[in-house]
């Protein structure tokens, strides 16, 4: 060991010994064999690398000599033959698109960020929000959750009508082309449910009858509909659609596949209707049962006894009272605090009345809201509790106007502030006001009004039971429109989802 510095407290330089180290053949070095070749010398002694590290002083810019006069150790490996070139498509795929990718692939989605981030990331709402926006990026929605039977009566939707409504799952898209519209927009901020409406369109058009077309989304639990959707829709789909469900997910398997495993138990909703048959099961309830029912008298005695008891648990109301654990049924964290405050604080005594009335107000034989809400799948057998869309008798009527839907990644007043005035006769919200800032609101119904055709009708849900316009738009944009009330009242009361507090129409003046 080297002896202490007075003046210092350092070793002094003298060597310490070193272990004698193993060679590639596993003989044993000398210590001196190990020593020199720690000082860089080989076994006869001689010098092998130069002794102290020299400082670099060569300039830090790139140097600019000719490839060709670059000394040997600066000759960068050539790069492997695949990153030089684009790879090739395989027979029947579409060419990569070149150039930056397109917002609908985008892995942040700043147009819905834009919209639900209301708050600071530091406060605890903004950090719900971020949550929020998360939990939204990718499927949320593979069926969609408000009734279209009572869109289309408040629309009074027909031939010659031109209207414009948010896609969420594209069934309320799919279920207006029945009425024979002149023409449907669809936007939304989730990329997602864009692709979702551009197959189902696509899937319309280039499946070989309705037998396959029920079966890729009636059943969508067969491996047939892969194989069908390689061989007929994925050619009629548009490159950036085509790549999302060509995309592979983070645990195996292209998105394409979920259709072979009943995409209606996955996406946000899918998987939250799979937690609560989860809980039932738990305490011994099983929400199946609810099919079974021949009569409202019947279905309300199971309801009692099956789906109620379970909101009484402690573990249920514990759950209800956090607001992340709604993100299933799109309730962002403005909506939830006020459904919270209306309810007193009892969500689990609201979500019962909601459960309530889709369980016992209407028949399950032809609701297909509660043929997915605890069967998680529509009525395959009768073919009765299923979307307007899927039944053969409107199938060649959706098929021929399946080209008169657009779908668009955007935001509803983005895709307003581009078009023409008096343009449109109806505007479907759904109940994306509920996530809006009053500002947001506001910028919406101004192009709303501006795009509106005398006589057009706006539609929309609420969490609550309040329509928030009259306190929020500026009373020259309320002249402009008529609340329909009694009519309001009435379309709540036909909503066969229940899962939203009021229905809401408002016609031009």
């Amino acid at each position: 060991m080297g002896r202490r510095s007075r003046c210092f407290g350092r070793r002094s330089a003298a060597p310490r010994r070193r272990r004698p180290t193993r060679g590639r053949t596993g003989r044993r070095r000398s210590i001196s064999e190990s020593n020199a070749l720690r000082d860089g010398r080989g076994r006869t002694g001689a010098k092998k690398f130069p002794g102290p590290r020299r400082r670099n002083t060569e300039p830090k810019f790139r140097d600019l000599r000719p490839i060709h006069a670059l000394p040997r150790r600066d000759v960068a490996k050539p790069l492997p033959k695949s990153a030089l070139c684009s790879p090739q498509p395989r027979d029947g795929e579409s060419p990569p698109r070149a150039g930056p990718r397109p917002r609908e692939t985008a892995l942040a989605n700043d147009l819905l960020s834009d919209a639900v981030h209301a708050n600071p990331f530091a406060s605890g709402r903004g950090l719900l929000e971020r949550l929020f926006t998360l939990a939204f990026s990718g499927l949320v929605y593979p069926q969609i959750w408000e009734d279209p039977a009572v869109d289309m009566a408040a629309l009074d939707l027909g031939p010659g009508k031109r209207i414009v409504t948010i896609a969420s799952g594209g069934c309320n898209v799919m279920n207006y082309l029945t009425a024979d519209p002149e023409n449907i927009t669809a936007v939304d901020l989730n990329p997602a449910h864009v692709a979702l409406l551009r197959l189902k369109l696509a899937a319309i058009v280039a499946l070989p009858g309705h037998e396959q077309f029920f079966r890729f989304f009636g059943h969508a639990d067969e491996k047939a509909n892969v194989a069908l959707y390689d061989r007929f829709v994925a050619p009629a789909l548009d490159p950036v659609s085509r790549a999302y469900w060509d995309a592979r997910r983070p645990f195996g398997g292209r998105r394409i596949d979920l259709f072979a495993r009943n995409v209606y138990r996955f996406g946000l909703l899918g998987r939250f209707i799979g937690t609560v048959h989860l809980l039932a099961r738990i305490y011994g309830k099983n929400p199946a049962l609810m099919l079974k029912a021949e009569s409202l008298e019947e279905q309300r005695r199971l309801f009692e006894e099956t789906l109620a008891p379970v909101f009484e648990t402690r573990l249920v109301r514990w759950l209800t009272r956090m607001p992340v654990s709604l993100y299933g049924l799109g309730i962002p964290p403005a909506q939830f605090a006020y459904l919270s405050a209306a309810s007193g604080g009892d969500m689990a005594g609201l979500l019962r009345g909601r459960l309530e009335k889709l369980a016992c107000d209407f028949p399950v034989e032809d609701n297909y809201f509660a043929w997915q809400a605890f069967g998680r799948g529509y009525d395959r057998e009768n073919r009765v509790a299923v979307p307007l869309y899927l039944a053969r008798d409107n199938y060649e009527t959706v098929k021929a106007n399946a080209a008169r839907a657009t779908v668009t990644h955007a935001s509803m007043t983005e895709h307003l502030a581009a078009r023409p005035e008096n343009d449109l006769d109806g505007y479907v919200l759904l109940d994306a006001q509920d996530w809006m800032t009053p500002d947001q609101m506001r910028a919406l119904w101004a192009e709303i009004t501006r795009t509106a055709r005398p006589g057009a009708r706006v539609i929309f849900r609420t969490a609550g039971d309040d329509s928030a316009l009259e306190t929020t738009l500026a009373p020259e944009i309320m002249a402009r429109w008529t609340y329909e009330r009694e009519a309001s009242i009435g379309h709540t009361a036909r909503d066969r989802s229940s899962i939203y507090g009021a229905f809401h129409l408002y016609r031009a003046a």
